[in-house]
């Protein structure tokens, strides 16, 4: 068994001197961890840094984001995908200002909209000391190759066995920066392809690196096969305003997005020159977007004319941004 005084100093160790400079690390404030948490669900952490520096221009405390229309939330979300993260997010910044204040125990920021147990556990820990271990897909696989643990990952049982060890190593006296700790080392040293066992301050404890086996590990299912969708939209720009169409609010995450035409629903559509090609991935969905300009004289009913000046306003989707964003008319 892996002894966790020893596992504790080496890691905490470790992190002091090796942690990214993170803007969310700066602070004590529950809300701004608990938006940095929200924003790094399946985004990156590079990736998210410009966003959580606009969104807390925009929104900076609890209050000013719950007293915001959703299309204002959306819109300063556009481009980081997933959501319902956003829309979730200002419901429970609803329910906290009702409530009178950020929770402070893990049962009740657990039942916030949107927030799960690593969520919970991880807010709880960083803001408020609370003793409860993060578990996701970097935990996961460090505490994996440190058991060598070689079950299916996503099996049930495996995960309860590998909560349960998380519990047991979790340094209680500093829950929040133990857990930062084993999730930094997750995503910068025990990365999931070529691990970085060398410069690894727990490979004298790691049971996969004496084994050899901590490059196979986690053990998955195997992926499902990509599928490649070719697909278009069309820039069609008329006196400073670009036509788009809104998402029906029946239309379950991404409702209330708009959206640029694809050519096929644009009757009469005079097609200019092509502006290039972007890629946008869905799950195991495999888009290449070809751009082109165009003119239209009669626009039929569910398309709008948007000014560009209003383009950062509405809540666009990313692959509405990322068009516009290559036909040079957003930023």
């Amino acid at each position: 068994m892996i002894s966790a005084p020893a596992l504790r100093r080496k890691l905490i160790a470790w992190y002091r001197s090796n942690r990214r400079d993170l803007p969310w690390r700066r602070t004590t404030d529950p809300y701004r961890i608990w938006l940095s948490e929200i924003m790094l669900q399946q985004t990156r952490a590079q990736a998210v840094i410009p966003y959580y520096h606009r969104f807390l221009e925009q929104f900076p405390t609890v209050e000013a984001l719950a007293g915001a229309p959703e299309d204002s939330v959306l819109a300063a979300w556009s481009g980081l995908g997933y959501y319902s993260r956003a829309r979730n997010l200002l419901a429970a910044a609803r329910a906290i200002v009702q409530a009178g204040a950020f929770p402070r125990d893990y049962e009740s920021i657990r039942e916030l909209p949107g927030v799960g147990d690593y969520t919970a556990a991880a807010v709880g820990s960083i803001a408020f000391g609370l003793p409860h271990a993060v578990v996701d897909g970097n935990v996961l696989r460090v505490l994996a190759r440190l058991l060598d643990e070689r079950a299916e990952i996503t099996s049930t049982f495996t995960k309860r066995r590998l909560r349960e060890e998380a519990e047991r190593l979790l340094d209680r006296r500093e829950p929040g920066l133990f857990n930062q700790a084993l999730m930094e080392l997750g995503a910068t040293v025990c990365v999931p392809r070529a691990p970085r066992c060398s410069e690894c301050p727990l490979a004298g404890e790691c049971e996969g690196y004496r084994q050899g086996t901590a490059a196979e590990l986690p053990r998955k299912l195997r992926k499902k096969a990509p599928v490649e969708i070719a697909a278009a939209v069309a820039v069609v720009v008329r006196a400073g305003r670009v036509l788009l169409w809104r998402r029906p609010a029946s239309e379950g995450r991404m409702a209330g997005f708009w959206e640029l035409p694809d050519p096929a629903h644009l009757p009469g559509l005079r097609q200019g020159k092509s502006l290039g090609h972007f890629r946008h991935t869905i799950t195991h969905h495999h888009y290449t977007f070809e751009v082109t300009s165009g003119e239209i004289s009669r626009v039929p009913g569910r398309f709008r004319w948007v000014p560009r000046k209003h383009l950062s306003q509405v809540p666009l989707s990313t692959i509405a941004r990322k068009a516009l964003r290559l036909s040079g008319e957003c930023k």
